[in-house]
């Protein structure tokens, strides 16, 4: 009789077991997922800014056709943040350096773009010009707000993770941190404006 019992209850605890871990581990994938999809989600913006490039420059070849340093060193940025991708599940610091220093080279092109722009009143006018500048401002809002839940996502998982006792299982099943988007090497500092 009390061999029974004891089987039973360890039948119970290792079913508790069991459904304890399945639930962990779900739980892990799912939010692993998560990031994931926020990843592919700040990638779309980035995109979207690529794409819109070329179109920006061909319309200020236009007008600057002598402004050929800035607008090619613009093209090269552009294709070396398209050439620096990061494999969604391997987000590590190291690759979202490399990830972040690459459109930040473009971000910098862009703006010594739109500062040669301000030399040319027709073209500040065009309409084609005004429309592209102002879904690549728009662009650029849109990947701010996805960078950010891009880290809230990140941050939700990596805590999960490294709570206890699923930072057991974790390590068991190879969950791993993922990285987070951070600030730009002087984007502590106001800029300086000068009139």
């Amino acid at each position: 009789m009390f061999k029974n019992k004891t089987i039973w209850i360890v039948i119970a605890v290792a079913a508790v077991l069991l459904f304890w871990v399945k639930g962990v581990y779900n739980n892990m994938v799912t939010q692993d997922e998560g990031v994931k999809t926020a990843w592919s989600q700040v990638e779309n913006q980035y995109q979207r800014r690529l794409d819109l490039i070329p179109n920006l420059v061909n319309t200020v070849k236009g007008y600057a056709s002598h402004e050929k340093e800035t607008l090619e060193g613009v093209i090269q940025a552009r294709a070396q943040a398209t050439q620096t991708t990061i494999d969604p599940s391997n987000l590590t610091e190291e690759s979202m350096k490399r990830f972040q220093a690459a459109q930040g080279e473009l971000s910098n092109a862009l703006s010594r773009l739109m500062v040669v722009m301000e030399r040319y009143p027709d073209l500040k006018a065009n309409q084609n010009f005004m429309e592209l500048q102002a879904q690549l401002e728009g662009t650029e809002n849109r990947i701010s707000v996805e960078r950010k839940r891009f880290n809230e996502v990140a941050q939700g998982y990596n805590t999960y993770i490294r709570q206890f006792p699923n930072v057991i299982l974790s390590g068991m099943f190879g969950f791993q941190q993922k990285a987070y988007f951070s600030a730009e090497a002087g984007a502590e500092k106001a800029p300086k404006v000068e009139f």
